[in-house]
């Protein structure tokens, strides 16, 4: 609706500009004809008469060139104005479509809970958010960019303009509601400031910090991030164990998601998948048979991973499990379970 509004003054601004360079030719053209006046001499007649400002005439006019010089400053006078107007309306107008426009993105973040922020959308943020969105997972991004903003804000991707290691954009995205933030930016001190920020504002966030440097990675955990990611260095592993096992890390890749029809690994928290009056195993739940999915790694509720457990593994309703499966095995494992 609002792109509609905005084309439509566009529009009207053409109109003013043609119909002021329609009053230009008239005037030459008629100054040129009545009074025979050379183009430039013309030309000059015609803007002081447009403009009113009040200068002599080359040479003194005839009665013929009096009436068209009456009906040219009459004209001038609607036409001027009718451009001054169309495109100061246009321009109160934009700004008020971007004042309300922030203000929608705005209330729908102020609605936002358990949500996660993600500050910084260079690669590794963009990365991030394009996972997040394949898992359906509300998030906010924080970019001081503006450019970036207006190129990649939508309703899918909300965005807060401002730095990241002020508290009140913080606040602004929900800090005290989300359960988790992603802090991406490409400075490591930038970084650090963030995750000191963040930590003192919500002392149960989930903090996890991108470190370009690795010793920053003990500074960021002093700091209170719970996970700290070296991209170059994950980067360097990947690439060697392409040299090793390419297969089966061509497999593990595989398992990423990519959007959402490409979901193939999911976690699930125990409680969301049974009644905790009776603890069960993963034989009582059946998952393999009601969904097709595998269970192949159990967290319990001190964080220890199980990988492959027995079918007589007990699934305690602090614990989580990770499964395996198509992509629509997967959604049939969500749907089941009313799992979002």
């Amino acid at each position: 609706m609002n792109n509609l509004v905005l084309n439509l003054f566009r529009s009207k601004i053409i109109i003013a500009i043609a119909l002021l360079i329609l009053l230009l030719i008239v005037g030459v053209v008629g100054f040129m004809v009545l009074s025979d006046y050379r183009w430039i001499d013309a030309l000059y007649m015609t803007v002081i008469t447009i403009t009113t400002v009040g200068f002599s005439e080359v040479s003194p006019l005839d009665d013929a060139s009096k009436i068209f010089t009456v009906f040219l400053i009459l004209t001038s006078v609607v036409i001027v104005g009718y451009a001054i107007s169309v495109i100061t309306e246009y321009i109160l107008s934009k700004n008020n479509f971007e004042d309300l426009k922030q203000k929608k993105m705005q209330k729908k973040i102020d609605n936002l809970s358990d949500h996660i922020i993600i500050c910084g959308y260079g690669r590794n943020g963009k990365q991030a958010a394009n996972k997040l969105m394949a898992y359906n997972k509300p998030f906010v991004i924080i970019e001081h960019n503006k450019e970036i903003i207006d190129k990649y804000q939508s309703e899918m991707m909300p965005f807060v303009h401002g730095n990241a290691n002020e508290d009140e954009i913080l606040i602004k995205a929900g800090i005290n509601r989300a359960t988790t933030l992603i802090s991406a930016l490409p400075n490591d001190a930038d970084n650090l400031f963030v995750v000191l920020s963040a930590r003192q504002i919500n002392k149960e966030l989930i903090i996890i910090s991108r470190a370009s440097q690795e010793t920053s990675y003990t500074k960021l955990k002093l700091a209170g991030a719970n996970n700290v990611i070296l991209p170059d260095k994950i980067g360097g592993g990947h690439m060697a164990s392409l040299v090793v096992v390419p297969d089966l890390i061509e497999f593990i890749d595989n398992l990423t998601a990519v959007g959402k029809s490409n979901v193939n690994i999911e976690e699930i928290e125990v409680s969301k998948l049974y009644d905790a009056s009776k603890i069960k195993t993963i034989r009582d739940l059946d998952l393999r048979k009601k969904t097709g999915c595998n269970v192949i790694a159990y967290k319990d509720g001190n964080g220890d991973y199980i990988i492959n457990p027995e079918a007589e593994q007990e699934l305690m309703p602090n614990g989580k499990i990770i499964v395996l499966g198509r992509p629509e095995q997967i959604m049939k494992l969500n749907s089941f379970y009313n799992i979002k």
